[in-house]
């Protein structure tokens, strides 16, 4: 017998890992040779065993590659990075290990009750990836809903499964006939399905359903891993976020109540509102324009301009309201207020979005303001006290040593020889109550000082000592201002100039005469001086508080008829009668005056002589006619 005849070829066959076809080499050469029955037998029997090894070997090189499979796959769960990356690796490898034309993976979706496809591998059809099953439904469906592992040879003909048209025909399209899905388990809970399929029939075998299980195990733990990890890196998410926002926090409240006790300190230091505009600036950046009650600005950094007076009330009254600065367009405002006292605001234009701690700084910097103004009211008011009672002891009658009382307004900054005008302040800037008074008398104070005068209470009446030659123009600037201050008419009186203590008293008087007169005249509400009113406002001073009613019946009784043709007609017998008188009875001159013909002056008078009697020139009515028409003008200040 020759060595190819023996068993070792049959060895030699399995080191070089031969066909299965190849081991009837050995036999069919023995046949050849005529070897007898006993040795063929042997050789028959060589052959089985070497085969059965071989398969045993195939299936051993099978295992290793299935657990090397398993083995990337479970390193690829350890350096797990991408869900999807993870599946779609499952996926690819489950179709290689398998032998399979497609591979594929549904999940299921809880809020919606079916499964949808996740992954595919080898698939041409978009249908088919697209696919979504109830379930129930299909083989897919079936698996999902029950947890158990189902195989078919040929889906389309299977009636296990319920079929539907949108499912078999995203399988046909595919061009799938044999099917393998194994469940995705998360403890007791199917997550999804992982499935194996070929385009001919052919059946699963045992280890490849188990294979395929532990592929769908491993999948299931990347699932669950890539949950863990997405809840994990949220919390984490969650508690850097609160922990930015404690710190942010932290530092903003820091940063506030530093901003304060530098504020604050500024405040104690003797520091101006120029200084608080500029520690705000510094910590929040931007401009800021710092107002007082009435709009008047006390400080600005930067270059901001003034809002409208009306957008400033609308925003002031909000943040009051609502405790907390507000915000208008580009600008913020802050009230700045003492209880329930408006004492101003503050408007901050800002480089950057506040947050809120930003908000506090500008609301601390106007509680500061707040403190500021108060604290300068209260100086004020003491400097107001000694200022006052200088003034009082000026236009008090006897007047006392006048070089004591020049030593006392030197010492103030008040030069007694320069020209001063008075001003007396009429009772309808005060209201009922005694606060009211008191708030009169603070704002003249502030308004005197301002202007290097004196503001004094005297006889329950208000009086201001400023410097100047205009007394009218100063009545009028305190009857504007304060009237804005109270909300009401203000009516003021002045006198002057007046140069040196002993005068003051005598000018005093005169504008309390003044403000008598504007009071007859019924101009109540505005101010005037005395050489203003000349003569006749003199007169009607000295007649107290019957004036009014007199001079209303005086008016009536001497030129009444005239003044009611000229309301009721439109005409301009009052100016002709002006004229007339103005002219020394010039008729010529007179019409010249209001170029009109001298036939027109004429009938003007001819008119007035029907409505007044014919003795209307005679001299004693003509004067009664003049005073009249005057007190009539001054009655009348805008005509």
């Amino acid at each position: 017998m020759s060595v190819m005849s023996s068993p070792v070829e049959f060895l030699e066959l399995l080191a070089r890992e031969a066909a299965a076809v190849e081991f009837e080499g050995p036999l069919v050469a023995a046949r050849a040779a005529g070897l007898p029955a006993e040795r063929l037998a042997e050789l028959e029997q060589a052959k089985v065993v070497a085969l059965r090894v071989r398969a045993l070997l195939a299936r051993r090189r099978r295992r290793e590659t299935e657990l090397s499979g398993l083995y990337d796959t479970a390193s690829d769960l350890a350096g797990l990075r991408d869900l999807d990356d993870v599946l779609r690796a499952i996926v690819h490898r489950a179709r290689i290990l398998l032998g399979t034309d497609v591979a594929y993976m549904t999940l299921n979706d809880d809020e919606r009750g079916d499964t949808y496809m996740r992954v595919t591998d080898g698939s041409i059809s978009a249908r088919f990836q697209r696919l979504r099953l109830e379930l129930g439904d299909g083989l897919g469906g079936l698996v999902a809903q029950t947890g158990t592992p189902y195989v078919t040879s040929n889906y389309q003909e299977d009636e296990r499964f319920r079929h539907t048209g949108e499912i078999d025909g995203g399988v046909g399209e595919e061009g799938l006939v044999a099917i393998l899905g194994v469940p995705l388990r998360l403890g007791s809970s199917v997550i999804g399905v992982l499935y194996a399929a070929n385009r001919s029939a052919r059946p699963f075998a045992r280890e490849e359903v188990s294979l395929l299980v532990s592929l769908a195990a491993h999948a299931a733990v990347a699932i669950d891993t890539a949950r863990l990890l997405a809840e994990t890196r949220a919390a984490l998410a969650e508690l850097s976020a609160a922990n930015s926002t404690i710190r942010a926090h932290s530092s903003s409240v820091e940063r506030a109540a530093a901003a304060h006790d530098r504020m604050t300190a500024l405040v104690v230091r003797g520091g101006g509102m120029e200084d608080v505009a500029a520690a705000v600036t510094e910590v929040l950046g931007g401009e800021l324009l710092a107002l007082d009650a009435e709009g008047r600005r006390l400080a600005r950094v930067g270059e901001i301009e003034e809002p409208d007076r009306a957008d400033i009330v609308e925003a002031v009254a909000a943040s009051r309201t609502e405790g907390r600065s507000v915000r208008r367009g580009p600008l913020w405002y802050a009230a700045v207020v003492a209880g329930a006292e408006n004492l101003g605001a503050l408007v901050l234009r800002p480089d950057d979005e506040l947050v809120d701690a930003d908000q506090r700084i500008l609301e601390r910097a106007a509680l500061v303001t707040a403190l500021l103004l108060l604290f300068r009211r209260t100086v004020a008011e003491a400097e107001g006290r000694v200022r006052g009672e200088l003034l009082d002891d000026l236009i008090a009658r006897p007047l006392r040593d006048a070089d004591a009382l020049r030593a006392r307004a030197r010492r103030i900054g008040v030069d007694l020889d320069a020209p001063h005008v008075l001003v007396a302040v009429g009772d309808d800037a005060f209201a009922e109550t005694g606060s009211a008074r008191q708030r009169v008398l603070s704002w003249a104070t502030t308004y005197a000082s301002t202007r290097g005068g004196l503001a004094a209470a005297r006889d329950g009446r208000v009086v201001l000592m400023l410097p100047g030659h205009d007394a009218g123009g100063a009545a009028r600037a305190v009857a504007r201002d304060l009237s804005r201050v109270t909300g009401r008419p203000v009516t003021a009186g002045a006198s002057g100039p007046s140069t040196g203590p002993a005068s003051l008293a005598v000018t005093f008087a005169e504008a309390e005469r003044c403000l008598s007169a504007l009071g007859a005249l019924g101009r109540a509400g505005q101010g005037a001086s005395t050489a203003e009113l000349g003569f006749v406002g003199l007169l009607l001073g000295a007649v107290g508080d019957a004036g009014d009613r007199d001079v209303a019946r005086f008016l009536a009784t001497t030129v009444g008829p005239v003044l009611d043709y000229d309301a009721r007609r439109g005409t301009a017998l009052v100016k002709t009668l002006e004229a007339y008188f103005g002219v020394g009875g010039s008729l010529a001159r007179a019409a010249e005056q209001l170029h009109v013909h001298v036939n027109t002056v004429t009938q003007r008078l001819e008119r007035v002589g029907h409505l007044l009697g014919a003795d209307w020139q005679r001299p004693e009515r003509a004067l009664e006619v003049q005073l009249a028409l005057r007190l009539h003008r001054l009655r009348t200040p805008a005509r």
